[in-house]
């Protein structure tokens, strides 16, 4: 009886879309809009999630980065800047702890991207501007997981004596010389020239397509770096481990040794800054928290119009039908039947709305991820399900009050409406 009673407010009220298509798409309008916005924003985000999170997976969830300042979310104090600097003393310290495999210390220069003119690299008549120039130890292949397309990385001895040997980024090797193999040949970069000992595959970067400028660097032996940019004092010290389940333990001997070796007191805070990949998951998180609240606002203010717009239509609607009513009551419909079939109007006229806005939502994603900006969109299975389920809940809120008009109308009255 009930499931008849359902179907039966399901007809009239695809029959009252069907007679009054422009009233009934304008008033489920807000609904749509509503729906729409959760559904593109959440994909966007939902994307860009995952994204990231296959960033800091390739960056290994068995590394530390250490450095004198804190640079994740935080603008360094006075003191903060002023502190001693980490060096390869500290490195060589490190990978002497008993859970290291692993630890390298590196310098980076960045060259002005945006001057006309300044060029870092050049071969055979052709140049890269803006390349990353870094100097590491030779390790870093192992901290960095580094993968090689062509040749090998510098060795400790190339590093000791200050080797003119480098190795390029994918993109800079692609822009240099193309599909050629670059191996042993030689090329400028500012005053001198090295030798190309090896090209690095490319890397993975946590938003949207294009290229990524880590991918556009030289890598260089430590020794070699000091050399060509000996103003870089800057130090970022990178330590894997060998196991994640020693994290915490790692984390506590990098602490106390380098308190040690810095000679920090008992009772001061340390002078130096510890990071891991989950540093960058909750940075991410507390800028897409700031996404999520501006998408629930945006979506709230159409939803709220749309379930104002099904009430106004409900209303027009009770008016329209009151002789309706008036002879279902009086051949003995009762008031819960006026009610459901009513309710069940405004939810299934607010569900059509939410099934109209999943379904653009869907195609503004598609729309998305296919444009040359690349942003990874990505259909979430949840938020469409808290879209549709919200428009239903928007259509019960703002129905109940129309509905409970028409069950409480008195069947005489209502009979002799004209």
């Amino acid at each position: 009886m009930a499931q008849g009673q359902t179907r039966e407010s399901v007809k009239m009220a695809l029959d009252t879309l069907r007679v009054n298509k422009l009233r009934s798409g304008l008033t489920v309008l807000g609904i749509v809009i509503g729906v729409t916005t959760v559904i593109t924003i959440s994909s966007v985000i939902n994307g860009l999630n995952n994204r990231v999170a296959d960033f800091v997976s390739s960056l290994g969830s068995n590394v530390f980065w250490v450095f004198h300042l804190p640079v994740i979310g935080v603008r360094p104090t006075m003191e903060q800047l002023a502190r001693k600097k980490l060096n390869i003393d500290d490195v060589m310290a490190l990978r002497n702890l008993p859970h290291v495999v692993a630890a390298d210390g590196g310098h980076q220069h960045v060259k002005a991207q945006f001057r006309v003119g300044d060029v870092a690299i050049k071969y055979n008549g052709k140049k890269v501007a803006g390349t990353i120039l870094q100097g590491s130890t030779a390790e870093v292949s192992e901290v960095s997981d580094f993968t090689l397309i062509q040749g090998r990385m510098f060795t400790d001895e190339e590093d000791q004596r200050a080797a003119h040997v480098v190795v390029l980024g994918h993109d800079t090797w692609e822009e240099l010389f193309g599909s050629e193999n670059a191996i042993g040949k030689e090329v400028a970069i500012e005053s001198g020239l090295y030798t190309v000992i090896g090209v690095l595959d490319k890397r993975k970067q946590p938003f949207g397509g294009g290229k990524n400028p880590q991918d556009n660097a030289a890598f260089f032996p430590l020794g070699t770096f000091h050399n060509l940019h000996p103003e870089d004092l800057d130090m970022w010290v990178s330590v894997k481990y060998d196991d994640p389940k020693n994290k915490a333990l790692v984390e506590e001997e990098i602490r106390e040794l380098l308190r040690i070796r810095r000679k920090v007191k008992v009772q001061a805070d340390d002078d130096f800054e510890i990071f891991g990949p989950d540093s960058l998951t909750k940075l991410w998180g507390q800028l897409t928290g700031g996404l999520v609240i501006f998408m629930i606002a945006v979506s709230s203010v159409g939803l709220m119009v749309g379930g104002v717009g099904v009430m106004n239509i409900m209303l027009v609607s009770v008016t329209e039908r009151t002789r309706e009513i008036g002879i279902r009551k009086a051949i003995g419909a009762t008031k819960r039947t006026i009610l459901t079939q009513f309710t069940t109007e405004a939810v299934t006229l607010c569900a059509i709305g939410g099934i109209v806005g999943v379904m653009v939502g869907a195609v503004l994603t598609w729309i998305v991820y296919f444009l040359p900006i690349g942003l990874p969109a990505t259909l979430s299975t949840l938020w469409v399900c808290i879209g549709f389920g919200v428009s239903c809940a928007i259509g019960l809120l703002f129905g109940i009050y129309p509905a409970w008009k028409a069950a409480t109308l008195d069947p005489i009255e209502a009979l002799r409406y004209e």
